[in-house]
């Protein structure tokens, strides 16, 4: 585009200089001869990237392309040469990204057919038996060399039976219940004693309270579960039990919660923290999936508790109206 311009530009400019030649009553035909080897001398600069001034008389010297306006359009060409030759080397990396996508096209349908292939031995496998043959047959294991289940080295499919996963454990070691029905409870006899025996019960509560109150929630479910155990028949045991399931519904734990929640309910039903451990109750069922329990224990606070504080029974007329309870039973 530039180019152009510059050509526009001689071109007015030998125009400019004809008028001025009629003006001084020179001969017009020498005037166009010059304006013609002009145009030549462009021509040969576009085809040949390099351009020639040739003066044949003073006069066209005088009009002719100065030094600055050569290398001006030098500079043009170098320019478009660069460009060309960076168009170059895109189109040169747009092949090679080609290249290589074909080929990880075609690694990727190799792998697709081979893992077809691994499927369909799979199934003729599984439909003939052979499965089935090679997971009843006991393998001969070397007593000397046998790898442990849980170890860390790995084993053949097949050489892993049942026996070799059995414990001399009696009960499973957990601490959530399946249902309302059942609650496993969990004792401490193994460790070492939490709680200072030589503190009476209302201080040995006041000291697993103190983890309460320092965010301490592990250290604080043992020892209200150890105080509940060593002083079941306390006046505190209730509040303690109430506590003691607060430490699993604080993080989260709504299974465990309801199993402790429960425990309470059933132990301590006219404790102080009665109303609102059966409130807590049917939050928790809700929480674990058992909304119509869930419901029926917390439309039946106020039934079961009229004379409760009024923050628990309002609280429960809250719970009732965010989990739907009322229409439910309506």
């Amino acid at each position: 585009m530039r180019f152009t311009l510059n050509i526009i530009l001689l071109i007015c400019f030998n125009l400019s200089f004809l008028n001025n030649s009629f003006g001084d009553n020179h001969n017009i035909y020498e005037t166009l001869e010059i304006i013609k080897n002009d145009l030549k001398t462009l021509e040969r600069a576009v085809y040949s990237g390099s351009i020639e001034i040739n003066t044949s008389s003073n006069e066209s010297s005088s009009i002719g392309l100065d030094s600055n306006s050569e290398d001006v359009l030098t500079r043009h060409l170098l320019k478009l040469s660069e460009v060309e030759d960076q168009f170059r080397q895109l189109t040169n990396k747009f092949e090679e990204i080609n290249f290589k996508l074909d080929k990880l096209s075609n690694r990727l349908s190799k792998i697709q057919t081979d893992n077809q292939i691994r499927f369909q031995d799979i199934e003729s496998v599984i439909s003939s038996g052979e499965i089935t043959t090679q997971l009843t047959s006991k393998p001969k294991v070397d007593k000397k060399n046998q790898i442990l289940p849980g170890s860390s080295q790995p084993q053949d499919l097949g050489t892993i039976t049942y026996k070799d996963t059995e414990t001399s454990e009696t009960s499973q070691q957990i601490q959530s219940v399946d249902t309302t029905a059942t609650v496993l409870t969990e004792t401490f006899q193994a460790e070492e004693k939490l709680l200072p025996l030589d503190l009476t019960p209302k201080k040995q509560y006041e000291f697993a309270t103190s983890f309460l109150k320092v965010g301490d929630y592990s250290t604080a479910e043992r020892a209200f579960r150890e105080f509940v155990l060593d002083n079941g028949e306390h006046e505190l045991a209730g509040s303690a039990q109430y506590w003691y399931a607060e430490t699993f519904r604080i993080r989260q734990l709504y299974t465990d919660a309801a199993s402790a929640y429960l425990e309470g309910y059933q132990k301590y039903p006219k404790g102080k923290k009665a109303p609102i451990n059966l409130l807590k109750l049917g939050v928790s069922m809700v929480q674990i999936g058992e909304k119509d329990q869930g419901c029926k224990m917390i439309n039946g606070v106020a039934l079961q508790y009229p004379k409760a504080n009024q923050s628990v029974i309002q609280k429960a007329k809250y719970e009732s109206k965010k989990f739907e309870c009322i229409k439910e039973d309506s």
